[in-house]
């Protein structure tokens, strides 16, 4: 017990830092939005995608250099899985998720692609440096298309209202940019830093318990890595910022599936995946982002109901990938 003891207050400490960094975080991307007029989809797509798929890129590189590519690829299937179950389905139970247009037409899809894409490659029972190409070209792709659409005169979207923002947050003055892109790095590196000291907490205890590489991948470290995505979700959901909610996790599982599997290929190319993260893992992870945009696309909102079912698939299959 006394072994488990820090690691355990690790878990606490990395959750407490979480939730107030992720704030902050949210707060100034929104604020930048507004100052630079720029559509909250693009933010949290793009910005606030990259930023929370961050702690995924440290573990998996890590862990493929390591020559564990099982727990790196692991994580990032188990993120993709959380991201649209876990983490969406607790979003939307603190408030109904509403989709816009330009998400349904332009990031649901990108993100949708990119995660099969993944998937498929994932058959062969390991990644190649032949597979981490064409992950990284599909991720400049949909980065490309992403950027140029909202670049494009009048492309649908609408950027942040500086003044709906300043009464929405609660102040009055002026909106400085090098104050909030200053909120916003201190925001990032504070959750990116307390996820590290979540996931490294976390995969000690598990380990203690003598769980299997592809599991803790898949659940302890992946759900460990989320913890960004979750936190900005929550944060976002509350105050009803339901582009930037959406954004970032799609913008997130592109980042994983692109940039993170990518360089998990190159760092660990051509050792094995178990059958649990390429089989069962692969099949939830392609399932759960079929659903959640079947979701976004039939009534353009994810109702309470639909969160439900989305957090018992979750919660529900994970005795299968202990297998």
């Amino acid at each position: 017990m006394r072994m488990m003891l820090l690691p355990i207050l690790g878990v606490v400490l990395g959750l407490a830092l979480l939730t107030v960094a992720a704030d902050q975080f949210v707060v100034g991307a929104t604020r930048i939005a507004a100052r630079l007029r720029v559509s909250t989809v693009v933010i949290g797509a793009v910005v606030i995608g990259f930023g929370t798929s961050a702690p995924e890129l440290v573990v998996s590189v890590l862990a493929g250099l390591q020559g564990s590519l099982d727990l790196a690829v692991g994580n990032i299937v188990g993120s993709n899985v959380a991201n649209l179950s876990l983490v969406l389905g607790v979003a939307a139970l603190i408030s109904p998720v509403t989709v816009s247009s330009p998400v349904l037409r332009r990031e649901a899809p990108l993100s949708l692609g990119l995660v099969l894409l993944f998937g498929l490659l994932l058959q062969t029972g390991t990644l190649t440096l032949l597979d981490g190409a064409l992950l990284f070209t599909g991720l400049v792709a949909a980065l490309s298309i992403t950027l140029f659409s909202a670049r494009r005169p009048g492309a649908p979207g609408a950027p942040v209202a500086v003044d709906s923002v300043q009464e929405f947050l609660g102040t009055g003055a002026r909106l400085s940019l090098p104050r909030e892109s200053t909120r916003t790095l201190l925001g990032l590196l504070g959750t990116l830093g307390a996820a590290q000291l979540l996931v490294v907490s976390a995969t000690t205890v598990a380990r203690e318990l003598g769980l299997s590489e592809a599991f803790i991948g898949l659940t302890v470290v992946a759900i460990g890595t989320s913890l960004p995505e979750l936190a900005t979700a929550v944060q976002a959901a509350r105050r009803d910022e339901t582009d930037l909610l959406i954004g970032n996790l799609l913008g997130s599982n592109v980042f994983n599936s692109g940039a993170v599997a990518a360089a998990a290929a190159v760092a660990g190319a051509g050792q094995p995946i178990s059958d649990t993260v390429s089989g069962v893992g692969t099949v939830l992870m392609v399932g759960v982002a079929t659903l959640a945009t079947l979701f976004m696309v039939s009534r353009r909102t994810v109702h309470r109901i639909e969160a439900l079912l989305l957090l018992a698939i979750y919660v529900g299959t994970l005795p299968l990938l202990a297998g």
